[in-house]
């Protein structure tokens, strides 16, 4: 197997501070497509599968660049949430800016020194990640396909009992199951949720108006994102579309993190999903 090259890279983010990622490459990375990576709700790009993903997307020809959204809260380190006033205020808005930063700089080959313009681009999201997806790939940006795992199909999370309090508050208690901290949320979601989640923010709206090559994975046996949100969604998409319930699939396919091992749902997931970005961005 090739060697895998990563190179972190920052630029300015939504939210005035630094968006971090990495790019992975075969080689100098140039002349061949790239797939950009989105993370979900509490998720960073170095969480459990997304390192797997992007490497074997790199092996397979593909540029893969990783992102933490500006929101996401974790910190340099790639591990803590260090910045917890950065994840309080993340908003879907905010990450539809950061996406769009970097599929110009990427498309136009200004995103790193020596990396030119990719010959195709696709993008990956995962949970509300790849409700993002969906929303700036409906925005009319030029994509050559699209993979959905387990993606949100509303904006909207909570029940009214726990907006209203969270309105009242000020803020809303978020708990990280992995390490047991709990992170706050300030309105602006709420608020960015309230302003535009029947207008731009409208995944189900969003979803049919897609017309990259789409593959919409979801696991039957969801416990955070209910596999009727992938029906609904490929109810809503149109042609261009392929949707897989994945047997036994949890909303990570298994996956944990720290690493530790992969799972059959999770080879299916991704072997799917690099055959799809081969098919159609190669």
């Amino acid at each position: 197997m090739a060697t895998i090259h990563v190179r972190a890279f920052e630029v300015e983010g939504a939210d005035g501070g630094p968006l971090r990622g990495d790019i992975r490459t075969v080689g100098d990375g140039t002349d061949r497509p790239a797939v950009v990576i989105c993370h979900g709700f509490k998720g960073f790009k170095d969480w459990g599968f997304f390192p797997r993903i992007a490497a074997r997307l790199a092996n397979a020809g593909i540029t893969s660049v990783s992102i933490n959204f500006s929101g996401s809260g974790v910190g340099p380190d790639g591990e803590r949430f260090s910045e917890p006033d950065r994840f309080a205020r993340g908003t879907i808005s905010r990450d539809l800016e950061d996406l769009a930063c970097i599929w110009t700089r990427l498309s136009k080959g200004r995103l790193v020194p020596g990396l030119g313009p990719p010959t195709a681009m696709g993008l990956f999201g995962h949970s509300r990640g790849g409700g993002t997806a969906i929303l700036f790939v409906a925005s009319g940006v030029t994509c050559g396909a699209l993979v959905t795992w387990a993606a949100i199909s509303r904006v909207r999370r909570w029940d009214d009992v726990t907006i209203d309090e969270w309105r009242a508050r000020g803020t809303l208690p978020v708990v990280n199951s992995r390490t047991g901290e709990v992170l706050s949320l300030a309105t602006d979601y709420l608020d960015d949720m309230e302003r535009h989640g029947t207008g731009r923010l409208d995944i189900g709206r969003a979803a049919a108006e897609v017309t990259a090559p789409w593959l919409i994975l979801h696991g039957e046996l969801d416990e955070t994102v209910a596999v009727a949100e992938g029906d609904y969604l490929a109810s809503r998409a149109g042609a261009t579309a392929v949707y897989r319930r994945i047997p036994g699939g949890s909303h990570t396919f298994g996956a944990r993190h720290p690493w530790a091992e992969s799972t059959p749902e999770l080879d299916d997931a991704m072997d799917a999903t690099v055959g799809w970005m081969v098919e159609n961005l190669v």
